[in-house]
């Protein structure tokens, strides 16, 4: 029976049995990503001997082909489309060069390099051990069917949720979410999940908070980043209904902005000035890049906004500013774009600019516990992909271990990136201690 698709839970397995089996797995991946690793090298270097100078050739068309698609998203009309089709030409050129001679070697490399990027990221992947609690007495699911697609109504998740005990309540058009979920809480709900898109985690979250209860979090949204982060299974819809069946319980923090809670982040400039376009939902991609020029052009105005770091600098606005429910891991070859952590008590601040170029610096990033943004005007802003404005001050604040979160005892109960080392010679160091290690 597929996991996640029966109230018992998940079979009993010897525990000492269990964890013989996932140190030798972890081993085997481990061995397997150092293999692919120096073959990807050592094939590389070879190849470049063999074929100079061919290789600095493809360094500098590659080099083009980003200068010229920056160029060209800083542009509109005839001037983008140009200078975007000189990019795309230049990477053509780069892959007719890397495979017209030896299309062997250079598929053998590219192959090598992701199967070892894969295998190391299994040989890090740690699951939580986990402990089941008592299911609570009267657990409440909210459910969006318009979320992800319609995820819900496709997962059948109101039903799955009734098999379990758990009673359903649908998020229909018009409704509004802190209404359903106080009331459910004021009519005996001792813990509540929500399955939507972010945006509806946090109020569902943040109501949770509040009285205490336990939460769980359902991926039926889009992309489930908050899902990601707590370590929850996002190809297993129905089976994280499982945490309020055989779950067990974590605390992690919430963030706020202006009393406004948020469970993944607060995004300022670029993106914030992108999502408050109407076509933003239909026609992401196209927006975003619309907005570019506006944001980031020779001519483009730098965001009125001032904060100052954990040094007591103050800095001005960049192209595009994060703020973050704990600090995300970016830049990274693995596990860029998630969040190690939930639990750490502070804030991420990340910072992309200035504006108008690339200027000292492309990436900046800060761990604090708070922050003030100082702002003229309302400042857009996407709170968990949600488009808002905001008065200044946006004050933002941390709130440690404020939520308690039910999760499968089936699913990972940490984020990916939770293991994950922090650089490439700590990454095969931590490999090759994992070949070392003993099973049993």
């Amino acid at each position: 029976m597929p996991r996640g698709n029966h109230p018992g839970g998940v079979r009993r397995v010897n525990p000492a049995r269990a964890e013989t089996r996932l140190v030798l797995m972890r081993r085997m991946a481990a061995a397997g990503a150092l293999v692919l690793a120096l073959a990807s090298v050592a094939v590389a270097i070879v190849t470049a001997f063999t074929h100079f100078p061919r290789g600095l050739f493809v360094l500098g068309l590659a080099a083009l082909a980003l200068a010229a698609g920056w160029h060209g998203a800083l542009r509109r009309g005839v001037a983008r489309w140009a200078l975007l089709g000189v990019g795309a030409a230049s990477l053509v050129v780069a892959l007719v060069l890397l495979l017209g001679r030896d299309p062997v070697a250079t598929i053998a490399v590219v192959a090598c390099a992701i199967g070892a990027l894969a295998a190391a990221r299994a040989a890090f992947a740690v699951p939580l051990r986990l402990t089941a609690l008592p299911r609570p007495g009267r657990p409440v699911l909210i459910y969006n069917p318009r979320s992800g697609d319609g995820k819900a109504e496709r997962f059948k998740v109101a039903e799955e949720a009734r098999r379990r005990g758990i009673e359903p309540i649908e998020l229909s058009p018009g409704a509004d979410l802190v209404e359903l979920v106080e009331d459910a809480i004021a009519r005996g709900a001792d813990a509540i999940a929500m399955a939507g898109g972010d945006g509806s985690q946090a109020v569902v979250a943040a109501a949770a908070a509040r009285a205490g209860i336990p939460y769980a979090c359902i991926p039926a949204g889009t992309r489930n980043h908050f899902a990601l982060d707590l370590g929850v299974d996002r190809d297993d819809v129905i089976g994280a209904l499982d945490a309020f069946v055989r779950g067990a319980e974590r605390r992690v923090d919430l963030a706020e902005v202006n009393g406004r809670v948020f469970v993944n982040n607060v995004s300022l400039g670029l993106y914030a000035d992108a999502v408050q376009h109407p076509s933003y939902r239909e026609a992401k991609l196209r927006t975003l890049l619309d907005t570019v020029p506006d944001a980031a052009g020779r001519d483009a105005e730098v965001p009125p906004l001032r904060w100052r770091d954990p040094d007591g600098f103050e800095h001005d606005g960049g192209l595009a500013v994060l703020v973050s429910n704990n600090p995300y891991r970016l830049g990274r070859a693995m596990g860029s774009g998630t969040r190690p952590r939930l639990d750490s008590a502070s804030l991420g601040l990340a910072v992309i600019g200035p504006a108008g170029g690339f200027g000292h610096g492309l990436l900046r990033l800060w761990t604090l516990p708070q922050v003030d943004v100082e702002g003229n005007g309302m400042v857009p802003a996407g709170i968990d992909g949600e488009a808002v404005m905001l008065e200044p001050p946006l004050r933002f604040a941390t709130h440690p271990a404020a939520l308690r979160v039910r999760i499968s005892i089936a699913h990972p109960g940490r984020s990916p990136a939770a293991t994950l080392p922090d650089n490439g010679w700590a990454g095969v160091r931590a490999l090759v201690r994992i070949c070392l290690t003993r099973a049993g």
